[in-house]
């Protein structure tokens, strides 16, 4: 036995802890809402005492934070397989790579209130928690770079601009879904059922040619 190993099991069964605190509370989350998080509540749901926590989160912004970087990871998880055929069909990847997207944020409603709203005043996600979505939003943009050199959309198109106006189409879609329909299905939800729609009016505005006036 090398010396290591009593402290190798240690780590394990501390990361596996940690595993457990971030599902509590996504639980709490999803049940009382992303502000609603404490964690006396967690501790509760844990059958431990609150202070036993602070061996692992220094404190509720901190297990917030843990929270925003797991959910940016698993939806990066999530739209992989279209992440992987974009140079070959940027197309293809734009549509399918958006339904995932859609399809993960209303099917996880407390990390998406986390990554995407404002719901815990004081909150800021540290660069590490933040790190995940900063590489998803560049591979978002080199997605649209690969339209306009395809041919997909416009020579001249204005990447930055069309990248936002795509974020603010996808984000309504999500937030109309999760704030009015709340619990029905991706495939028949009464907004992501539209998306393809959302979707087509995007790129046909983006496959005219500018307006010279």
């Amino acid at each position: 036995m090398t010396p290591t190993a009593p402290l190798d099991r240690r780590q394990r069964r501390r990361q596996e802890t940690i595993e457990q605190v971030l599902d509590v509370a996504v639980a709490v989350m999803t049940e009382q809402g992303v502000a609603g998080l404490t964690l006396g509540e967690v501790a509760r749901r844990m059958g431990i005492r609150s202070p036993s926590l602070y061996g692992y989160f220094d404190g509720k912004h901190a297990l917030y934070d843990a929270l925003f970087e797991r959910g940016w990871r698993a939806l990066q998880r999530a739209i992989e397989p279209a992440a992987a055929g974009q140079d070959a069909d940027p197309l293809t990847a734009l549509r399918s790579g958006t339904a995932l997207l859609v399809r993960w944020a209303v099917e996880h409603p407390a990390y998406s209130a986390l990554m995407f709203w404002r719901p815990v005043p004081g909150f800021v996600p540290s660069a590490r928690a933040y790190a995940p979505a900063v590489e998803l939003d560049a591979v978002s943009r080199d997605l649209i770079t690969g339209l306009r050199d395809a041919g997909v959309i416009a020579a001249d198109v204005d990447v930055d601009r069309a990248y936002r106006a795509w974020t603010a189409v996808i984000g309504g879609v999500i937030s109309q879904q999760l704030s009015n329909a709340p619990g029905e299905p991706f495939e028949s939800g009464s907004f992501t059922a539209v998306l393809p729609d959302v979707m087509d009016m995007w790129l046909a505005h983006h496959r005219r040619e500018p307006s010279t006036s």
